[in-house]
């Protein structure tokens, strides 16, 4: 973790902790509930800042090429931005991203976990992955490693620490 992560702060959802509810619309506008999955998935929920930039690019198209060893793993990815639906189509679209990515455009959802802004301006990167009874295993925040992400949700769901 880089300095300027350290300046983002810590998310308010710690492991162990009850994992929010939301419901946001989807890329299609469909609702997308995190309770919809209780009981029989569990979730990597990752928030990250924006559409189609690089770091963001580089977090999802990892998610997309290891998105077969989430299934694997029980688990469903859940994308979460302040962008549009539409523009979640047009990203989703351009990079094949097999995964949901959800609208959270006032950020209300990304304020109900806490997520940190890096120096106060950027929206944070940060990945919690949520059991199948609705409770928060892991938590990563880094503004800066977008790959490791993946990495870690991983080595949560596998029940080993990242390498």
């Amino acid at each position: 973790m880089g300095l300027l992560d350290l300046l983002g702060g810590t998310p308010g959802i710690r492991p162990g902790d009850p994992a929010p509810d939301f419901a946001l619309p989807d890329a299609g506008g469909k609702t997308v509930r995190l309770g919809d999955y209780r009981g029989k998935k569990a979730v990597v929920l990752y928030f990250y800042p924006k559409d189609d930039t690089p770091g963001c690019t580089k977090e999802a198209c990892t998610f997309r090429d290891q998105y077969q060893d989430f299934q694997d793993a029980g688990a469903e990815v859940i994308g979460v931005s302040s962008d549009t639906a539409s523009s979640h189509a047009k990203f989703a679209d351009k990079y094949r991203l097999p995964f949901v990515l959800v609208a959270d455009p006032g950020g209300a959802v990304r304020k109900q976990y806490g997520v940190p802004a890096t120096l106060g301006l950027l929206p944070g990167r940060v990945t919690f992955v949520i059991d199948r009874d609705g409770i928060v295993r892991h938590v990563f925040n880094s503004q800066f490693q977008a790959a490791r992400h993946v990495e870690e949700a991983l080595a949560a769901l596998r029940g080993r620490p990242a390498a």
